[in-house]
């Protein structure tokens, strides 16, 4: 499976980086990357067997991490984009928080197989993107779902 070149987690800054699913820093937690394909977002991720639902299946939890970190991650790619920039520019993309996330479980999700999360993108306001995601198994359409990301508000840099 093809891996992702440039991704926008790559770019945030250090005090954005250490998000379970997608911080760069978290030596725990999934290091998702997302990048552009096309008009397209993807991000790429191999279940670990830690992460079974059943012999076989991988938890729907992990899935819907995938989505959550892929939509806003392709949020934050599409905002950078307007802008002007894109990952590897040097440039500290903006960062996202999700809004609202909703997943239809299509087909149960195989466990040793490459996901890859495909995102269409939709501006529905200037600090607030929807990201339409499909999760693939192989060939097998797994997930369908969509993710409002928010502008992340300034008042989440203070305790």
């Amino acid at each position: 499976m093809e891996q992702i070149q440039y991704a926008v987690q790559d770019e945030y800054g250090q005090d954005y980086a250490w998000c379970y699913g997608c911080g760069r820093l978290n030596q725990e937690g999934l290091r998702l990357r997302t990048g552009w394909q096309g008009d397209q977002t993807v991000t790429i991720y191999t279940p670990k067997k830690e992460h079974t639902a059943i012999p076989g299946f991988v938890y729907g939890g992990l899935l819907a991490s995938l989505v959550d970190c892929h939509g806003t991650g392709s949020a934050s790619l599409a905002m950078h984009r307007k802008n002007g920039y894109e990952p590897g520019d040097g440039v500290e993309p903006p960062r996202f928080v999700t809004a609202s996330l909703n997943l239809d479980f299509l087909k149960p999700t195989p466990q040793d197989v490459p996901l890859k999360a495909v995102g269409t993108i939709e501006e529905v306001h200037p600090k607030k993107w929807k990201i339409h995601t499909e999760v693939f198994a192989g060939e097998t359409l797994c997930v369908k779902a969509v993710v409002v990301a928010a502008v992340m508000p300034k008042s989440f840099t203070t305790a």
